[in-house]
């Protein structure tokens, strides 16, 4: 990888910080979605929750097949 430019890393710098502001708004975006989507259709065979850091990673649902 090549380095960057004084002007390359400053805008890297700044398109990270717009990301870590919004951050917190697409999350809740998330979740709000997350809930609607319970509430809409609450059995979903398919649903798998979202990761949650610290939280062990379980195997996925066996599917029957016909």
């Amino acid at each position: 990888m090549e380095t960057l430019s004084a002007a390359e890393r400053r805008r890297r710098a700044r398109v990270e910080s717009v990301i870590r502001i919004i951050s917190p708004g697409l999350d809740l975006i998330l979740a709000v979605g997350d809930r609607v989507s319970r509430i809409v259709e609450r059995e979903d065979p398919e649903y798998y929750p979202a990761r949650v850091e610290g939280m062990e990673l379980a195997p996925p649902p066996a599917r029957e097949r016909g």
